[in-house]
C-alpha cells in the first residue's frame, strides 16, 4: 500500500502512525517547508503543496500511489486538489485502488437534538459545511468516473494529545458554556485513524460517520476532566451571554445526536466509545499534553 496524505495535519499524522504499522509507504503534503520535518518524524515523505501546483516530485509520487486520503477543506471556489486533477484520478493516479475524503458531521446541520445517520438528508448551515458537502459530492464523482471506491468520513469534534479538555483546564482556557438540550459528538483521533486504516485496507466505498458512541453536553467533558485533574471545574456560564466568536457561537447552532452504527457493521470497533474512556486512558498514560 502507497498512501498519499494532503493535508498530513494533526489527523493525517496520526492516520500515518497507524498504517504504518501494517506495512504500507506514507507520503504526505504541508504547506510549509519548516513541517517537513514533522512529517518525516512520523515515517512520512514530505512534499510541500500550497494549492497552486503539483510539482514533478509530487506527480512521480503521486504515480505510485494507490491510497489517497484528502484532509485539506475546500476554499470558497471548491477544492483545488480536484480542480488539479482535471484529467482523471486514473491519468494521474494509475495505480490507484481507494480515495479517502475526510469531511464533517457539520453537512447535517442542526437536527433539534434528534439521531442521524449516513441517510439523512444534509441542510449545512455554514458556509463551511456547505463547502464540505459540495467537496464530497465532487471527490465522490471523480472518483466514480474513474471507477475507483471512495469513502467519506464524517468526522466529529476531534480530540486526543494536545487537544483536550485537561489542555483547557491546565491553560486556564476552558469553559462550561450551559445551553439546554445541547449536545456534541466527539472523536478521538486514534479513532479517526484506525477507521480510516480499515477503510483503506478493505477499499471500501460510501459515506461514513467517524464519532463516538455518546453525544453529550460539552460542559459534562470539562466537568470530568477536572475530576480526573483533581481541580475544581469553571463556574457555569450561560451561552445566551458569552461571549463567543462567530465561529464558536455557530457550533452551538447545530444540535444533533449522530449514530456511528454503519462504521461499525465494516468491523470497525472503537478504541474509545466515550469521552470517558478516552480522557480515563490519556491521564492515567499521562499523554494528554502535546508531544515533546
Amino acid at each position: 500500500m502507497q498512501v498519499m496524505i494532503f493535508g498530513a495535519g494533526y489527523s493525517g499524522r496520526a492516520i500515518a502512525d497507524t498504517l504504518s504499522r501494517t506495512g504500507a509507504r506514507i507520503a504526505g503534503t504541508t504547506r510549509s517547508a519548516q513541517k517537513t520535518a514533522q512529517l518525516a518524524a512520523h515515517g512520512i515523505t514530505p512534499f510541500v503543496f500550497d494549492g497552486s501546483a503539483l510539482g514533478d516530485d509530487l506527480m512521480d509520487c503521486l504515480r505510485e500511489t494507490t491510497h489517497l486520503i484528502q484532509s485539506i477543506a475546500p476554499g470558497e471556489t471548491g477544492d483545488r486538489l480536484i480542480e488539479l486533477m482535471a484529467a482523471g484520478l486514473s491519468g494521474v493516479m494509475p495505480k490507484l485502488r481507494w480515495v479517502g475524503y475526510l469531511s464533517t458531521v457539520g453537512v447535517y446541520g442542526d437536527h433539534d437534538g434528534a439521531w442521524v445517520d449516513e441517510t439523512v438528508t444534509c441542510k449545512p448551515v455554514s458556509q463551511r459545511s456547505i463547502q464540505r458537502l459540495q467537496a464530497e459530492r465532487a471527490w465522490r464523482d471523480l472518483a466514480g468516473s474513474s471507477g475507483i471506491p471512495a469513502a467519506i468520513l464524517r468526522l466529529s469534534g476531534i480530540y486526543g494529545p494536545g487537544r483536550n479538555a485537561f489542555v483547557n483546564l491546565e491553560k486556564g482556557t476552558a469553559r462550561r458554556l450551559i445551553k439546554k438540550g445541547q449536545v456534541f459528538n466527539r472523536i478521538h483521533v486514534d479513532d479517526i485513524a484506525g477507521a480510516t486504516g480499515l477503510l483503506a485496507r478493505q477499499t471500501e466505498d460510501g459515506i461514513f460517520n467517524i464519532t463516538d458512541d455518546e453525544p453529550a453536553p460539552p460542559q459534562d467533558v470539562v466537568t470530568y476532566a477536572a475530576q480526573r485533574m483533581g481541580v475544581a471545574p469553571p463556574e457555569p456560564i450561560a451561552f445566551e451571554t458569552a461571549e463567543l466568536s462567530p465561529m464558536a457561537r455557530s457550533f452551538y447552532g447545530e444540535n444533533k445526536r449522530v449514530s456511528n452504527a454503519l462504521i461499525k457493521t465494516r468491523g470497525y470497533r472503537f478504541r474509545y466509545p466515550t469521552y470517558r474512556d478516552a480522557l480515563d486512558a490519556m491521564w492515567e498514560s499521562q499523554t494528554w499534553r502535546p508531544p515533546a
